[in-house]
């Protein structure tokens, strides 16, 4: 029952699964957010650029149905046909790049903005006939030919109620003067299209969502993906552990050289770690020669007990010296007191006597927390 549970695909992809299927092409989609994003800003292009390019179509056709002495002694169709295609073309050519821009744009923000080249490479897959029947007999071609339906239906729709309210008024234009047509049939158009734009919104406000959650239902991760993956990020403890070991190496091989020299080692007490040593010809107060925390504190207690240094825990006092003093600095002036009783203290044991534990004081304004804040006397 357990193995049942764990592979069983109930869990929304992490960020990762996300990321690996968007590598392989499987990226969030909507043909009918590109549909309408394309029919849209072509109406709208038309709308901005249509008085420009009807101007130019209609310079165009005046230039062909003009005709004299010179255009029949010189008559060049291809030339004229050139002169035509260049005279439409720079509207044309901002509507089309304008109507592409969109329509990738589109297509891309659902996609969190990843354009996959490996889709437009080829695939066998897409001109093998029985994976092509499969897709038509399966769920995703099912829910394909009914989305194909629901468009028939609501666009179809659509148009015969607009054609039912404009059909009589289409079919009296030619009782109008021309200018009168142009501008009827303008309006006729533009009132299609936006009706028809208003469908395709529809459609895209349902396929959107739709295609997401087909996308995140063929994602869906099982328990031991889950695990797997959570391993394969986070390591194996065979890994983690040999981390761990190579980082103690480096902490170590940086503090080393200097522990030679300490006599003790205050220790709070695992996370910090200060080495120490007194020298009356060298210095006139006790010396810091290292100091850590973390790995490198942990490195440092290794080292001590290697050499037999003497491990004194004292958190207060291992704070207080990390925080105010750097390496290779004698100790603060108000830590004087309690540094001398260890020295004393170290010493004793190097005779071989049996000295009692000494009690120290740190001073209040020099007492920190693990994070180098100033405790507040209470």
């Amino acid at each position: 029952m357990a193995e049942e549970t764990a592979g069983e695909k109930t869990f929304a992809p992490t960020p990762r699964r996300l990321a690996d299927a968007a590598k392989k092409g499987d990226v969030l989609r909507s043909k009918e957010l590109a549909t309408l994003a394309a029919t849209g800003t072509g109406a709208l292009a038309l709308l901005g650029l249509g008085p420009w390019l009807a101007e130019r179509m209609a310079a165009t056709a005046r230039a062909g149905l003009r005709f004299d002495r010179a255009a029949l002694d010189g008559f060049a169709p291809g030339v004229a046909m050139a002169d035509a295609a260049l005279a439409v073309l720079p509207p044309v050519l901002m509507l089309g790049l304008g109507v592409a821009l969109v329509t990738a744009v589109s297509q891309l923000l659902p996609g969190e903005g990843r354009f996959v080249a490996g889709n437009a490479g080829f695939k066998a897959s897409r001109i093998n006939p029985l994976s092509g029947l499969k897709r038509i007999l399966g769920w995703h071609g099912l829910i394909e030919l009914g989305k194909g339906l629901a468009k028939l239906a609501l666009l179809g729709g659509i148009a015969w109620f607009w054609a039912a309210a404009h059909g009589p008024g289409l079919l009296l234009f030619g009782r109008n003067p021309l200018p009168e047509q142009l501008r009827l049939a303008a309006e006729a158009l533009t009132s299609l299209v936006g009706a028809l734009l208003g469908g395709l919104a529809v459609i895209a406000a349902i396929d959107y969502p739709l295609q997401r959650f087909q996308r995140d239902k063929r994602l869906k991760m099982s328990l031991q993906e889950l695990r797997d993956e959570t391993k394969e990020a986070e390591g194996s403890p065979e890994m983690k552990s040999a981390r761990r070991q190579r980082q103690r190496d480096l902490a170590r091989g940086g503090v080393a050289k200097a522990m030679k020299e300490a006599q003790f080692v205050i220790v709070n007490p695992l996370h910090f770690a200060v080495a120490l040593t007194y020298d009356p010809a060298l210095a006139p107060a006790p010396v810091v020669l290292a100091k850590g925390r973390g790995d490198t504190a942990l490195a440092m207690r290794e080292i001590a007990r290697e050499q037999g240094l003497p491990l004194l825990e004292y958190p207060q006092l291992a704070r207080a010296v990390y925080f105010t003093t750097q390496p290779n600095q004698m100790v603060r002036e108000e830590l004087y007191v309690a540094i001398a009783a260890l020295v004393a203290f170290v010493m004793a044991l190097k005779r071989g006597q049996h000295p009692r534990r000494p009690v120290v004081e740190v001073p209040p304004e020099l007492r920190f927390d693990s994070e180098g804040r100033r405790l507040m006397p209470a």
